[in-house]
């Protein structure tokens, strides 16, 4: 995997989305040949949510990762939002592909976030105006992550710029320190980014702290 992907997907996990990262889009042609029409880098789904240690009574898990979305998102924990992302270690900008009508359809379709009836509406209003609401209240949204914005070509997305995620997630490790140490997190990225911070505060004298 993109090593900015995954960075990407590691900040999207935290912030509660179900990801999906560099699925390929793939157009049957005529004599059973076909085509790979393109690769999005990253799909992203969040489900309305509510903070889990309120659940229940007695015993009561503790979710190392929950907390309301990051401000930058522009979501809230209350909403269904799905992200199409572009991931660019460089200026950030959408690629021609992510913009074909028949890629964003199959897209939708693929993962159910609207109906047949409705997709042609929900990807006529990606393509003008860079998000779209579903009947059921779903928000979909084109977000590009990277170094810099393409000030030149940035109408119809949302951007966050990478070095936004690196800092959002050195702070949450240190924030909830004290959760994430217990857990056994598998997500390349994130992993890399905590065995760096145990190396730290082992380094400082407070590894355990």
């Amino acid at each position: 995997m993109d090593t900015a992907v995954a960075l990407v997907e590691a900040y999207l996990r935290v912030n509660g989305y179900f990801t999906i990262a560099e699925y390929p889009v793939v157009e049957e042609l005529r004599g059973e040949r076909h085509r790979t029409l393109t690769d999005i880098d990253i799909l992203a789904f969040r489900f309305p949510a509510a903070d889990s240690r309120q659940a229940g009574a007695g015993r009561r898990t503790v979710d190392p990762e929950w907390h309301d979305p990051d401000a930058q998102l522009g979501s809230s924990s209350e909403d269904a939002d799905m992200i199409i992302g572009e991931v660019k270690e460089g200026t950030g900008r959408l690629n021609p592909g992510s913009r074909d009508p028949i890629v964003l359809r199959a897209t939708l379709l693929r993962f159910g976030c609207c109906g047949l009836e409705e997709t042609d509406r929900v990807v006529n209003a990606l393509l003008q105006q860079g998000r779209a609401t579903t009947k059921a209240g779903h928000r979909i949204r084109m977000m590009v992550f990277g170094s810099t914005r393409d000030e030149a070509g940035s109408r119809g997305f949302d951007f966050i710029p990478l070095g936004h995620l690196v800092n959002y997630l050195h702070d949450h490790i240190a924030e909830h320190w004290q959760r994430l140490r217990h857990s056994q997190i598998k997500d390349p990225a994130l992993a890399f980014l905590l065995t760096l911070e145990k190396a730290k505060r082992g380094t400082s004298g407070a590894g355990n702290r």
